[in-house]
């Protein structure tokens, strides 16, 4: 029996299957994503499977649903493998679940109707996943779909923090902070209470990636986060501006620019695109940079800055700080970041350690703080997949314990 996870977007479907043994979920046996699911696209798979990459193209026949034709050979694939388990449920991740749903649930079309409420506040992800969901609820019929949301850990987070200066019935419709990266924070909380007892003290995760945010957690539980109402506040990202004055957005509109250029504006133009004009993609515009590129330069320079800046800010939130950790594809991959970063936050007694940050692979969890360092600094390669098959496990129990105690 077997847990398959996924995450839907606008044109791909990543995935992963996790065993179960003895009721626990383990860790994934096959991984992949699959690309080219837009309308006329050309669908490909990539997968992993026991260390060895595989790669092939899908053929899709004409009038058939590219999704339609990626999921069939996704079921394909995992039919084919050795002792082919059998799919327990379909762990989705979906990014709001607003102020209404607070932990996982089991889907049902009131449940996809209620989701799509969120839909404008988080444009690049919500309408996908949740296409991902009826795709999945037809060609699974039998297989419980389950909705595992980035918002839920940040559900306890203080009214001091989640509130806006804002009159109270505006708060009353749900205008609030939310958080978001939520199924990252909790593996990434999970791996470090497992390392260090500094796991159970004040926290600070930074998950570095296309998207980005950072989130302050103490005894293992979120007390504040850069994302807000929607994915667009707090650390500036590859397409998205991050925090911004509300007087910019005022000005554009009596410029006379429409909704919907303001929207693509600060979710698709802006962040590390925006500001360099070359790539959204830390890779590239490292290589710029290292060539003599001012603009990559000066792209890569504010990045750094607003995650040294907000993770003071937290750090204040805090009243200190035990612990920095670093995840994401950029947190988990770029060394001179992390370098850079730390470097600028020496001033808390955090020192980090270049040969132990060097060696940090983005495969295992690694501390990289030096032994002077009075605040513990590691890297933590996130799993979102797993944690959204452990919450569909525990429900699926939970499920099942209820249905037997209610029986006749």
């Amino acid at each position: 029996m077997a847990i398959l996870a996924v995450n839907a977007g606008s044109s791909s479907l990543k995935f992963s299957l996790h065993p179960l043994l003895g009721g626990q979920v383990q860790p994934h046996v096959l991984s992949g994503n699959i690309q080219g699911l837009e309308p006329g696209g050309s669908p490909e798979m990539g997968w992993q499977y026991r260390g060895a990459k595989h790669h092939r193209a899908l053929a899709a026949h004409e009038g058939a649903s590219v999704f339609a034709v990626a999921l069939d050979s996704l079921r394909e694939l995992i039919q084919g493998l050795d002792g082919a388990p059998a799919i327990d449920a379909v762990a989705h991740r979906v990014v709001h679940g607003g102020g209404e749903f607070t932990a996982s649930v089991c889907v049902t079309e009131e449940v996809l109707s209620r989701l799509a409420r969120f839909n404008s506040l988080a444009p690049l992800h919500q309408p996908h996943n949740l296409e991902g969901i009826r795709r999945f609820r037809t060609a699974m019929p039998q297989v419980p779909q389950i909705a595992c949301f980035d918002t839920a850990f940040h559900a306890a987070m203080p009214e001091v923090d989640y509130a806006f200066a804002l009159p109270r019935e505006l708060r009353a419709q749900g205008v609030r902070r939310y958080g978001f990266h939520g199924l990252s924070y909790q593996y990434i909380m999970s791996v470090l209470q497992e390392k260090t007892l500094r796991g159970r003290g004040r926290v600070v995760m930074a998950h570095l990636g296309n998207g980005a945010s950072l989130c302050a957690a103490q005894d293992g539980t979120s007390v504040a986060t850069t994302m807000g109402f929607s994915a667009l506040d707090g650390l500036m990202m590859g397409t998205r501006s991050g925090s911004l004055d509300a007087g910019v957005l005022l000005y554009l509109l009596e410029q006379g620019w429409t909704h919907a250029q303001i929207e693509r504006l600060l979710y698709k133009q802006s962040g590390l695109l925006g500001v360099s004009g070359i790539s959204a993609d830390m890779r590239r515009l490292r290589e710029e940079a290292a060539e003599g590129s001012a603009d990559a330069q000066c792209a890569i320079a504010q990045f750094t800055h607003r995650v040294v800046r907000e993770t003071g800010a937290l750090t204040a939130c805090l009243g200190g700080l035990d612990l920095l950790a670093f995840s994401g594809g950029i947190g988990e991959n770029d060394v001179l970041l992390r370098q850079q970063v730390c470097e600028r936050l020496a001033w808390t007694g955090l020192h980090i350690d270049a040969q132990r940050n060097r060696a940090a692979d983005g495969k295992q969890a690694w501390a990289i703080h030096a032994p002077d360092s009075r605040i513990e600094i590691w890297v933590v390669p996130t799993d979102e997949g797993r944690v959204a098959a452990r919450e569909a496990a525990a429900l699926l129990e939970s499920t099942q314990a209820l249905q037997q105690a209610c029986a006749p």
